[in-house]
């Protein structure tokens, strides 16, 4: 049965290592025979959310810019993947916007269950993704239907295309196979 797959690469640099990371993840759910669209956040107009919560009553946010059609476009995916680079132990502040800006979805009936996360840093150990993976975490928490479903991380990799040959590529690939 095909999904709804969405992909949402969050940094600003072009042929990002997370945004390779999310085109692995894409080919592999592809090939599986899935519906799978990408959006960057590089070239989107999003403001800061301003508190007003104005959305818990309407399902709309009140500023007008480009996150309405993304959370539309949140609501109706089976599956969401985040890529963010990592920078000072946790996930950049696009992604982190984005979350915020997201809070119409709180308490809609949307559609995601599962949730992955791709990374990359370029420092190297294990527990570099954990504060960006915790960030996730908490923003699924909010949505009882859903869970992070996987992640991966790409350590030591730090100018555009450093990733080539990375082990992690490959596990995201098999992870996009597999959804």
């Amino acid at each position: 049965m095909s999904k709804r797959v969405l992909v949402i690469t969050t940094s600003l640099r072009p042929r990002s290592n997370s945004e390779a990371l999310a085109d692995e993840f894409m080919r592999g759910a592809m090939e599986s025979g899935h519906e799978v669209e990408k959006i960057s956040l590089r070239d989107k107009n999003i403001q800061f959310c301003r508190g007003c919560l104005a959305c818990q009553h309407t399902r709309k946010c009140v500023i007008k810019d480009d996150m309405s059609s993304i959370i539309g476009r949140m609501h109706d995916a089976d599956i969401i993947a985040f890529a963010t680079p990592i920078y000072y132990y946790e996930m950049c502040g696009q992604m982190k916007t984005l979350f915020d800006r997201a809070n119409p979805l709180y308490g809609s009936d949307y559609c995601f269950r599962d949730i992955y996360l791709f990374t990359a840093a370029a420092e190297d150990e294990e527990e570099v993704p954990q504060r960006a993976v915790g960030g996730l975490e908490g923003w699924i928490a909010c949505f009882p239907k859903a869970r992070l479903s996987g992640s991966v991380f790409a350590g030591g990799v730090t100018g555009m295309g450093e990733i080539v040959g990375h082990k992690a590529l490959a596990q995201a690939y098999e992870m996009g196979k597999n959804v």
